[in-house]
């Protein structure tokens, strides 16, 4: 999920707010945010 995520976010598909939602839901730890 985390590689999901990291490829999505380089594309701009997704913000740093939902970044934070990510790890408030426990799918992304606080060091793959950074």
């Amino acid at each position: 999920m985390y590689e999901n995520i990291k490829e999505r976010y380089l594309k701009g598909y997704i913000r740093d707010d939902q970044l934070d939602r990510y790890v408030k839901l426990d799918v992304i730890t606080e060091e793959q945010a950074e």
